[in-house]
């Protein structure tokens, strides 16, 4: 997938770059369900891209097979005028954009998915940049509330969100993670359908993002969280997985000449590997048994999923 990674990566480091830029690109490529939705914020607009691709016997056509969702998560795709160029924060745009990309490509040559895949980012090219330790973030000219609404759709069976994860000390390894399931304010074990196509796509044992509860509560309480990632959880009743794109060190997600392409083609290879699996049917998020078990005996934690009580 070099090649789609390489012609998303040249569309997104401009300082002129759109939404309505990714959009022809991508239905030049042969994707007609694409929208593009600019929103403005305190700081400033972005827009919101949304492809949808249709699987041969997915919801859209009246099927019955799961849709997947692919969400790019990032505060913007540069930070101008403070950096020029494309910033580590748009790792999670130009990942989600090269995975519709390369669907598209294989669509044409007669490669359809089963399942419908809807993936859907925001492409920024002057986002603010915030204060954080260790290293600074990337703000966003909208809040998580718009971001949410906006990429995570009520078609979605399950969700990968995927982010920049580099501002951290304790995801220390080049290239990507995935996460525990989130689901319902709670925190599943790993999937074992996800760590085997990990496995096989990277050929290395599985890497495992540590995350906690307070990085799957809402944006706005107060509490710390590990970034963005596991936001999509907040907006959906569906299993949320994130898939961490990683280094050994800290590196500010307003840093410049920090995206790593063969990591962020790693990365985009299983987003597409899962795609073709849970498609069929072969690749599951979470036991269902298992999540019956845990709400029977414990109850559900959806308050995860607000803002709670204020203090």
């Amino acid at each position: 997938m070099l090649k789609q990674v390489i012609e998303v990566f040249e569309l997104l480091d401009s300082a002129k770059v759109s939404g309505r830029e990714a959009a022809t690109l991508l239905r030049s490529r042969g994707l007609d369900d694409v929208s593009v939705k600019t929103i403005r914020g305190e700081k400033g607009q972005t827009d919101f891209i949304k492809i949808r691709i249709h699987g041969s016997e997915g919801k859209m056509k009246g099927g019955k097979a799961p849709t997947l969702g692919i969400v790019g998560r990032l505060g913007g795709v540069g930070a101008r005028p403070e950096m020029i160029g494309l910033v580590s924060d748009g790792d999670g745009a130009v990942t989600a954009l090269s995975v519709a990309l390369k669907l598209a490509d294989m669509r044409a040559k007669g490669d359809r998915l089963k399942g419908d895949v809807v993936v859907a980012t925001h492409i920024c090219p002057n986002a603010p940049v915030q204060p954080h330790k260790p290293v600074p973030f990337m703000g966003s000219p909208v809040d998580m509330a718009a971001m949410n609404r906006e990429e995570v759709d009520e078609d979605m069976d399950a969700v990968l969100s995927v982010d920049t994860t580099k501002g951290n000390r304790v995801a220390k390894w080049r290239g990507f993670a995935i996460t525990p399931t989130a689901k319902e304010g709670w925190l599943l074990k790993v999937s074992d359908d996800l760590v085997t196509i990990m496995e096989i796509v990277t050929g290395r044992i599985a890497r495992v993002c540590p995350i906690t509860t307070q990085d799957i509560t809402p944006y706005g309480n107060d509490l710390d969280h590990i970034n963005s990632i596991m936001q999509p959880c907040i907006a959906t009743d569906a299993p949320v997985v994130g898939v961490a794109i990683t280094t050994e060190t800290a590196v500010p997600g307003c840093a410049t000449g920090a995206s790593h392409l063969t990591d962020i083609e790693e990365a985009a290879r299983f987003c597409v590997e899962v795609a073709k699996a849970f498609g069929k049917g072969l690749c599951s998020f979470y036991d269902a048994d298992e999540w019956a078990n845990i709400v029977k005996r414990y109850g559900p934690l959806k308050q995860l999923q607000t803002l709670g009580r204020t203090p």
